[in-house]
């Protein structure tokens, strides 16, 4: 008689795979720390560009109306929060970077946008009771799903909302991850780990008995410098190369995959991102 066959707990899935990529992250490297202003402006002036098809299609796939609340977690720099504030009634961004904050508040000054109120915590912190004021009719993720219990963070998103909440998350590998897999072992003798993707997510609101809608939507990732030299002292600080021999190796990397556009040099890739939505059963 063969044994009963448990489904896989999706949930410790999760974690064990962000746990794994987290290992991979290099000690000290700074380019990722939102608090600081100096990154958040770096990240908000490639996105404003890069990002910006991905963020009309993101948009465009919401439920917008004039009366709607919406609650958006990870939000950044305000890449869809300022967007979105002029089409809906107002705009709660939970962000724990304090440059992120700073960088949103500025744009919303600047742009007299007044319906947007910041949390600047994760949301892991974020209690909600104290620090929102739900139902939200459209809570919105997007590539924020870091958190380390992810079905703690699903529940307390679905007890927000009281019509819709929509994820973008990576259905595969994105560009970039692409490319630490491929350098990790050449330049520092250990595999890198991708984090979990959207089959895993599937997996465990599934096990929530969640079981949301999912689209998929390409998504580009794109690199611009002024030169050669300084597109490689770029990804070697991005990859930790600081040996004449790791420097090589990625130089001889990213040369096949540059190109030149009028006075630029170019890398680019695509992937493909998930969105991964449910409407409330009474919605």
């Amino acid at each position: 008689m063969q044994p009963a066959v448990s489904d896989p707990d999706w949930n410790e899935i999760w974690k064990e795979r962000q746990r794994l990529q987290e290992s991979t992250k290099l000690a000290g490297d700074p380019s990722h720390n939102w608090d600081k202003k100096e990154n958040a402006e770096r990240y908000d002036a490639n996105a404003r560009s890069e990002y910006d098809d991905r963020v009309q299609r993101t948009i465009a796939s919401l439920p917008l109306s004039r009366d709607a609340r919406v609650l958006d977690i990870g939000a950044g720099p305000g890449i869809l929060a300022l967007p979105l504030a002029p089409l809906v009634r107002d705009v709660t961004a939970v962000e724990p970077g304090a440059g992120m904050v700073e960088v949103l508040k500025k744009h919303a000054e600047r742009d007299g946008i007044r319906n947007i109120a910041c949390v600047q915590k994760t949301w892991e912190e974020v209690d909600p009771a104290s620090d929102l004021s739900p139902p939200y009719d459209i809570v919105i993720a997007s590539l924020s799903l870091t958190m380390h219990d992810i079905r703690e963070a699903l529940a307390k998103m679905d007890a927000a909302c009281s019509g819709s909440v929509h994820l973008f998350w990576f259905a595969d590998m994105p560009f970039w991850e692409r490319m630490n897999a491929e350098l990790w072992i050449p330049l520092h003798g250990r595999p890198y780990y991708p984090g979990p993707k959207a089959d895993c997510l599937f997996g465990v609101l599934y096990q929530m008995g969640i079981f949301p809608d999912v689209t998929m939507m390409p998504m580009g990732k794109e690199y611009r410098f002024a030169s050669s030299e300084e597109m490689l002292a770029f990804f070697c600080r991005r990859f930790g190369a600081e040996t004449p021999a790791q420097k090589k190796t990625i130089e001889d990397y990213i040369a096949p995959m540059s190109r030149i556009e009028g006075h630029e040099v170019v890398i680019s890739g695509m992937s493909t991102l998930a969105h991964v939505r449910w409407k409330k059963k009474n919605a």
